[in-house]
C-alpha cells in the first residue's frame, strides 16, 4: 500500500512538473529546481575521471539518467562500446545535442585552489563531465516542454566518448549517425560566457613506431639499430620542418616510449604527433610531409618503421542564422555571481596563474556578439558541422583567466563555480532547442546558409580514413 501511494507521489509530481513547463520561463525555473540534482551528476562523473573510450561508468550513468526521463537508449553505437543515442518523440525536425565525458591523462586535481594530486590517472581538464551533464540536462528539458506543449519532432542525445584526440564524432558521423539531424548543438566548458561564431583547427594524429635491434650499447653497440634514434632523427627533421610551413599551423608531439635503460640499445621507440591548421587540405599535406620524414628516419637509421593513424578532424564551420539566436538566448540567460567563499577561491586560482585576483566579472557578463573567431584547438564537432548545421556556445565553468587543459580547470569543475556554469550552458541550449522546434523558417533558413557555405560540390571524407575506433589508444 505505502509503495503505491509512493508511486502516485512520484506519478503526481512528473505530471505536474511537465504540466508546468509550458514557457520559457517555466523551462528555466524546472532546470533551477534540478541543478542540484544535475550539480552530483557531473562531481559523479569528475570523481570517476575516466579517459577516451573508458568512459564506461560516465557513459553509463548519463544514459541511466536519459532513460529515467523516458528516453529510448541505443547503446554502443559506430562500434564504440561508450558511444551511444539517447532518442525521444518522433519525425521531424530532429534536434541532436551533444554529450561528452572523457577526462585527460595526467591531470589527476583536488577540487581545491593549489596543486594537489587526487591520485587518480586522469582529471577533467576541458571540464567534459559538465558538458556531458548540461547536454543531458538539456535534452531532458528539451523532452519535458515538447510534451507540455503536444509539439511534434525528435530529440536526441549523442553520447560522443573520447574528444581528446580519439575524434569520437568523426566514427559516429561516418557511420552516418547524423544524416538525417536537421540542427545540432553543443556547448563547451570555459573562462566566460559567449556564443560567438567558432572556429578550430582540423587535426590528423598518429603514432610511430619504430623498429631496431637490441644490443649492450657499450659491449657490441655495432650489432645494435637503435629505434630511439630513428625517433630523434625523425623529430629533428619535423622540428626543422616547422620553418618551411604556412605560420599558423601547429605541430606537437610526445615521445611515448623511448627505451627502459641506458644500457641496453632499445629495439622499440614511439613518438605520437598531431599536426593542425585551420583548412584540413594544409593538414593533410602537412601530415603526408611528417610520414616522410618518419620513413626517411628509418632509413637513415637502420631501423623500420609503422604508423597508427589515431585521430583526424575537420575544422569547424559556423552557422551564423544559429548562431545568432544561441547568442540571444545566452543572453536572456545571463552569467552568475560568485559567493564570498568562490572569490577567495577564484582569486587563489588566480594568484597560481600570476595574476592579482579573479576578475570575477567575466562570469556574470555576457561576452559581446562576433561572426568571427581565430580557431585554437581542434574538436570532432568540426566534422559534425560538415554535415549538418551546428551550433555552440561556452560557459564560464572555470575561474576567468583560466585555460583549458590545467590543473586549475580540473579544480574549478569539482567546485560549484563549474555546476553554475553548466546550468547557464543547460538553460541556453534549452532555450535555443525551443526555438528551434518552434520556427521551421529558422530550421529552413539554417539548411540554406549551411548548404552555402559548404559548397554544392563537397564530399565528406574523414580525415582518419576508414580505420575502426581507435578504442586503446590511451593505453
Amino acid at each position: 500500500m505505502q509503495k503505491s501511494i509512493t508511486m502516485l507521489l512520484v506519478l503526481c509530481t512528473c505530471v505536474l512538473s511537465l504540466s508546468a513547463q509550458k514557457t520559457k520561463k517555466d523551462v528555466l525555473k524546472s532546470l533551477d529546481w534540478k541543478s542540484e540534482s544535475y550539480g552530483e551528476i557531473s562531481q559523479e562523473i569528475w570523481n570517476l575521471a575516466e579517459m577516451g573510450y573508458q568512459e564506461e561508468k560516465s557513459s553509463a550513468l548519463l544514459q541511466q539518467t536519459l532513460e529515467d526521463a523516458g528516453f529510448t537508449i541505443k547503446k554502443g553505437v559506430a562500434g564504440i562500446p561508450t558511444a551511444f543515442i539517447a532518442e525521444f518523440g518522433s519525425g521531424s525536425p530532429i534536434v541532436a545535442i551533444m554529450g561528452e565525458y572523457d577526462a585527460l591523462p595526467g591531470l589527476s586535481q583536488e577540487a581545491i585552489a593549489e596543486k594537489q594530486s587526487a591520485g587518480g590517472a586522469a582529471g577533467h581538464a576541458c571540464g567534459h563531465h559538465l558538458f556531458g551533464t548540461a547536454s543531458t540536462a538539456a535534452a531532458i528539458a528539451t523532452k519535458d516542454w515538447m510534451v507540455a506543449n503536444n509539439k511534434q519532432g525528435t530529440i536526441r542525445f549523442y553520447g560522443t566518448p573520447a574528444e581528446e584526440g580519439g575524434s569520437g564524432k568523426v566514427y559516429m558521423v561516418r557511420a552516418g549517425l547524423f544524416n538525417d539531424v536537421d540542427i545540432a548543438l553543443h556547448w563547451h566548458p570555459g573562462a566566460q560566457n559567449a556564443a560567438n561564431a567558432g572556429a578550430a583547427l582540423a587535426n590528423k594524429s598518429a603514432k610511430f613506431r619504430f623498429h631496431g635491434f637490441s644490443a649492450h650499447a657499450a659491449a657490441a653497440p655495432e650489432q645494435g639499430r637503435s629505434a630511439l634514434d630513428g625517433v630523434e632523427a625523425m623529430d629533428m627533421m619535423v622540428n626543422m620542418m616547422r620553418e618551411h610551413i604556412p605560420s599558423d599551423a601547429r605541430i606537437h608531439y610526445v615521445i611515448t616510449s623511448g627505451g627502459k635503460a641506458p644500457n641496453v640499445v632499445p629495439d622499440f621507440a614511439e613518438v605520437y604527433y598531431y599536426a593542425r591548421h585551420a583548412k584540413r587540405d594544409v593538414v593533410i599535406d602537412i601530415f603526408d610531409r611528417i610520414v616522410k620524414a618518419a620513413e626517411g628516419a628509418a632509413m637513415g637509421t637502420g631501423t623500420t618503421m609503422d604508423y597508427e593513424m589515431i585521430g583526424g578532424t575537420h575544422e569547424l564551420l559556423p552557422n551564423l542564422t544559429l548562431q545568432k539566436v544561441m547568442f540571444d538566448n545566452l543572453t536572456e540567460v545571463g552569467g552568475f555571481d560568485y559567493t564570498q567563499e568562490e572569490k577567495e577561491f577564484a582569486d587563489k586560482i588566480a594568484k597560481s596563474l600570476g595574476k592579482e585576483k579573479a576578475d570575477i566579472s567575466i562570469a556574470k557578463n555576457i561576452q559581446p556578439y562576433k561572426t568571427e573567431a581565430k580557431p585554437g584547438g581542434s574538436t570532432d564537432v568540426g566534422d559534425v558541422s560538415f554535415t549538418v548545421p551546428t551550433v555552440g556556445m561556452s560557459a564560464a565553468t572555470w575561474v576567468p583567466g583560466t585555460p583549458a587543459h590545467s590543473w586549475q580547470a580540473v579544480a574549478a569543475g569539482g567546485t560549484s563555480i563549474g555546476k553554475k556554469g553548466m546550468m547557464v550552458a543547460a538553460k541556453a541550449l534549452t532555450l535555443t532547442a525551443i526555438d528551434i522546434f518552434s520556427d521551421k523558417k529558422l530550421v529552413e533558413s539554417a539548411k540554406t546558409e549551411f548548404k552555402e557555405k559548404r559548397g554544392a560540390d563537397f564530399k565528406y571524407i574523414p580525415l582518419l580514413g576508414d580505420r575502426e575506433p581507435a578504442l586503446d589508444y590511451r593505453n
